[in-house]
């Protein structure tokens, strides 16, 4: 490709809009305006070109916006409404062979979609947009259009339970593709909105790095953190003598410990191990260690590789044998977990 092509995204929602929704029409509405306005930004940030398409199904699936410049998007208070069963997978087969259908001439062209429901598959097989009524069939044929789908597709879906996952990945959605999201309560979705937008993040510098599509799109774990992700990013290892390694021995808060350790405490110089559920700060540094060789990583770039947007956001740490995620501490009396490590910058 030559350098001068652009980057064209084409992103896509697909948004439940069946009778269990109701209570949430308005914060789905919100949700994605926000989504949309954040991917307007960012793309004009990054200079690429974004293109939304939205989906709605219930009992049956509706194009409601097609491959529009995400900077001239409208809201969608007027074009979701909701009642009806959920054809959740021909939901998935549709958007995708539609989507398949848009030019991809002169340009890099990568598509993003994501799935949200709050329900189970229960109405594809008497759906209009189904290719067949035979329930096994759909999901066999919806295994069979993500497993051939190019480099630069990328297919994601977010359920409400462990059950929905597992449908979600009989289905052949990558493990790390699929997210579980409360949706009971309108906080659930608002999270489910941060999940994406993380997701969108790491998409769109991946693609600055030439990074096509990923099966690990809500991944923090060896799929997201790895040698070459790192230096996809453009990440650079710290002098080992600017920085020191403390094993954590007890409960202790962070001022605490780096003074009873022989150091000084300096506001910011600290970084305690992820190692639970929480929420990261727009300002907050992350850096990254290789676990074999205790090299440490940071920098802008960091938070990019992890795809933390500018905002606050909750993040979990997943399984990596070779990388550990460290978080700038803020805080005199942040809790320091045992059994983990604490990076100091000296």
């Amino acid at each position: 490709m030559s350098g001068d092509q652009n980057y064209i995204n084409h992103v896509a929602l697909v948004l439940d809009a069946s009778s269990s929704m109701s209570h949430l029409r308005r914060k789905v509405v919100e949700v994605a305006d926000q989504q949309i306005a954040y991917l307007a930004r960012r793309s004009r940030e990054l200079d690429q070109e974004t293109r939304v398409t939205v989906y709605v199904f219930a009992d049956k699936v509706e194009c409601v916006v097609y491959d529009k410049d995400v900077l001239r998007m409208p809201s969608l208070k007027q074009l979701y409404r909701v009642g009806g069963m959920t054809a959740l997978l021909a939901a998935a087969l549709k958007s995708q062979r539609e989507l398949a259908q848009t030019a991809q001439l002169y340009g890099d062209h990568s598509f993003l979609t994501f799935v949200l429901t709050d329900g189970q598959e229960n109405a594809s097989h008497r759906c209009p947009d189904a290719p067949t009524r035979d329930p096994r069939e759909l999901v066999e044929a919806v295994a069979e259009m993500i497993g051939t789908q190019e480099d630069n597709w990328t297919l994601a879906v977010l359920v409400p339970d462990q059950m929905g996952k597992r449908e979600a990945m009989q289905c052949g959605f990558p493990k790390d593709n699929i997210a579980i999201w409360d949706a009971t309560s309108t906080q659930g979705l608002e999270e489910a909105g941060q999940v994406i937008q993380q997701a969108t993040e790491k998409f769109m510098v991946g693609r600055a790095q030439g990074i096509r599509g990923s099966r690990a799109v809500f991944s923090m774990g060896a799929e997201a953190v790895n040698k070459d992700t790192i230096k996809a990013a453009g990440l650079t290892p710290v002098n080992p003598s600017e920085y020191q390694l403390i094993p954590v021995a007890r409960n202790a808060a962070i001022r605490d410990w780096v003074i009873e350790c022989g150091h000084t405490y300096r506001t910011g110089g600290a970084f305690y191990q992820l190692s639970k559920s929480e929420k990261i700060q727009a300002q907050k540094q992350i850096a990254v260690l290789e676990k074999k060789t205790d090299r440490v990583y940071t920098g802008p770039e960091a938070r990019g590789l992890l795809g933390l947007p500018a905002e606050e956001v909750r993040v979990k740490p997943d399984h990596n044998d070779d990388f550990t995620i460290f978080v700038q501490s803020t805080s005199v009396n942040r809790k320091l977990v045992p059994n983990t490590r604490l990076l100091l910058m000296l």
